[in-house]
């Protein structure tokens, strides 16, 4: 028995999805952020909507230009229109330029601690047009459900106000959960209103996250695709925010970072045929790596909290894991400078990727060097776990003495450990020739300041350790052997964190009332009780079944047929019914009768040969039902697709289908009820 408030049987757990068909009505959170508010965020999502708008306009304007460009035979007309194209054609770069320096507005999304951190790269949300779904949705209701679809305005209403509402998500928990309401109330919409054979006659409309360019598609999977790609830009919103000069601060960006990489990985495996370049599988990929990386980078400045500053271990560890950190960045760099993803991505983007790569080089250099110089000479104790640290500490091993006299001379470590300062300072001057060739980036004071401090830094520490009676000539420093404590998790989104309620669940259970699901017009049937009952047997509830017929019964002359729905009793809705509730309803009647409405789907019916040996042998001196048919009760109810709208490449998981058997039916099965 699936009682109304249960999960759907067949499927609704697909992709760890916890959905709520039943009848309880649900709170429905359709708080967004107020659009109108005049935050910093808000202001810049607003100049991104308007530029979205500016450049959709725009590529109109070109298309058009273009046709008649080719169209057109004469040649003054053609002087006229390539003049218009070369305007366009400048606006929309100008345009571009101006969207690529928004989403190069890292610091707005920054927290606003007094502390000095390296700026992260959040991603902005995809915008989208309101979609009024009021008149196609009533339409296919009284269509498909043979419903009067005004009845169901309240709903269609309410799912409205929720897309609203997640146009403008806060950036925060509440945010999140927001999308994900919304994108697994999609699960319900596509079941109800989406058959594979048609499509509902909308358009979903959303503008590229980076460049602006609208797209459009009537499948409902670029819309949820599209939610996806908000979930993970606000994880990314959230992972930016955060004070990463504190213990829980850094451990909130990280698992923020590690969810938005879950996000866009969840999306690029599960999504195909993008219609817009941030949703391609080169750009989700680029994606995922750089949310890696800001993970490891989130680790390393949690190293630094947490291990002892003046412990020559410890710092061999920051070393490495600085060295990892810039191990990233590269291969994040490498990614964005692929043909399909390099004149997409923000100069700025790949200019800060390639600047952090170069900067945490340099520190892994620097924490080598500090490690050599001012921590200690092992005592013979501790000599044998740092010979042991060092001898993977480096690419390929330092020339000069053995392991154990480097260790223990203090004159080698020094000369070793100037070396290692010699190559961070000229990464961190890299970092700051890099870094002076975008205009974007040198508007970030706060990058400017990271840069030039541990550029001081490492100047300061060469200094010390230089000594004017040094005649030898610094030897190259091997590179660090790049090593984490803190692997990255790609963390997929948890649907089943967000429960909700089906917001159409008047029109009946999923497992026969869906779009994919066809059934002949709804029957009216009065019964009178005669002398052996109705003559029909029961199973299941909602929909209650009637399983079987006995010919010459009641239920027969009435035009009842075996696999028929229970849909209402004497007017009264019983879609969602229990096989109790039914039962009363129909025991409660009087000599008057009572009238069955119910429907029967498409497909369902018993093969004529079966029924006519069935009515022979059940005529033939039994006038009872034999067998439990539970499996074939199953198979109506499993002919619901397993496959959600969450996975749109998974195979479908389907029940086995069972059917009649054609056996003789002499007695009522022990799940089934004689009337």
């Amino acid at each position: 028995m699936m009682p109304p408030e249960e999960e759907s049987p067949d499927g609704d757990r697909d992709g760890g999805l916890v959905l709520l068909q039943g009848p309880k009505s649900g709170s429905t959170r359709k708080q967004g952020c107020d659009p109108f508010a005049q935050t910093q965020r808000s202001k810049l999502q607003h100049r991104r909507a308007r530029i979205n708008q500016q450049i959709n306009k725009e590529m109109r304007m070109r298309a058009g230009a273009e046709n008649l460009f080719r169209a057109t035979s004469n040649h003054k007309v053609k002087e006229t229109v390539a003049l218009e194209l070369s305007y366009v054609n400048s606006n929309l770069q100008l345009l571009k330029e101006e969207l690529e320096e928004l989403n190069s507005s890292m610091d707005v999304y920054q927290n606003e601690s007094e502390s000095i951190s390296v700026p992260m790269i959040p991603l902005g949300l995809k915008e989208t047009k309101e979609l009024d779904l009021l008149v196609p949705l009533k339409d296919f209701i009284s269509e498909h459900y043979g419903e009067e679809g005004v009845l169901y305005e309240k709903e269609i209403k309410e799912f409205m106000e929720l897309r609203q509402a997640m146009r403008t998500p806060s950036r925060n928990e509440a945010g999140l959960e927001l999308l994900m309401e919304y994108y697994n109330q999609l699960y319900f919409l596509d079941s109800r209103f989406f058959p594979p054979s048609k499509t509902l006659g909308v358009f979903f409309h959303w503008y590229d996250s980076l460049t602006g360019v609208p797209s459009h598609q009537r499948a409902l999977a670029f819309e949820k695709g599209s939610v996806l790609f908000n979930l993970g830009a606000l994880h990314t919103q959230i992972g930016a925010r955060q004070d990463r000069a504190s213990l829980p601060g850094l451990n909130h960006a990280i698992d923020a970072f590690q969810k938005a990489a879950g996000a866009f990985n969840y999306l690029k495996e599960n999504f195909s045929n993008a219609p817009s370049l941030d949703m391609s599988t080169a750009s989700l990929t680029m994606l995922v790596r750089l949310m890696v990386a800001q993970v490891q980078e989130c680790v390393f400045e949690k190293m630094t909290l947490l291990r002892a500053q003046n412990d020559f271990l410890a710092r061999l560890q920051l070393a490495q894991e600085a060295a990892r950190v810039e191990d990233v960045y590269s291969l994040v760099h490498q990614t964005m400078s692929q043909p399909h993803v390099k004149d997409y991505v923000p100069f700025s983007w790949t200019t800060m990727v390639q600047v952090k790569s170069e900067h945490f080089k340099a520190l892994s250099h620097y924490f080598a060097a500090i490690a050599l110089c001012e921590c200690p000479a092992p005592s013979d104790a501790e000599l044998l776990e740092q010979e042991k640290a060092f001898l993977q500490f480096h690419v390929t091993m330092p020339e000069g003495p053995s392991l154990r006299v480097l260790l223990q001379d203090p004159e080698e470590r020094r000369k070793l450990g100037k070396a290692h300062l010699k190559k961070a300072i000229m990464k961190h001057e890299e970092a700051m020739r890099i870094h002076g060739l975008c205009k974007i980036l040198r508007k970030m004071d706060i990058l400017q300041e990271v840069l030039s401090f541990a550029h001081k830094r490492s100047l300061s520490k060469y200094s010390e350790i230089d000594h004017e009676e040094d005649f030898f000539e610094t030897g190259e420093a091997p590179d660090i052997h790049p090593k984490t404590h803190q692997k990255p998790e790609i963390k997929s989104p948890n649907f089943s964190q967000v429960k909700v309620t089906d917001l159409f669940h008047r029109l009946g259970p999923l497992s026969v009332f869906s779009a994919k699901n066809k059934w002949y017009p709804a029957r009216r049937v009065h019964l009178v009780r005669g002398e052996n009952g109705f003559g029909f047997t029961l199973r299941g509830d909602s929909p209650v079944l009637i399983a079987g017929v006995i010919p010459g019964g009641c239920a027969a002359e009435a035009g009842l047929k075996e696999g028929d729905y229970i849909i209402s009793v004497n007017g009264k809705d019983c879609k969602w019914s229990k096989h109790a509730e039914v039962v009363q309803l129909l025991k409660s009647t009087g000599k008057e009768g009572v009238d069955i409405g119910v429907i029967t789907l498409q497909g369902s019916e018993c093969p004529k040969a079966q029924v006519d040996r069935k009515a022979a042998v059940m005529s033939s001196g039994s006038g009872m039902l034999k067998s439990n048919k539970e499996n074939s009760r199953k198979s109506l109810m499993n002919s619901k697709s397993a496959s959600t709208l969450l996975v749109w490449s998974k195979k479908s998981k389907r029940s086995k289908k069972s059917t009649y058997s054609g056996v003789p039916f002499t007695a009522v099965g022990d799940n089934e009820a004689m009337y």
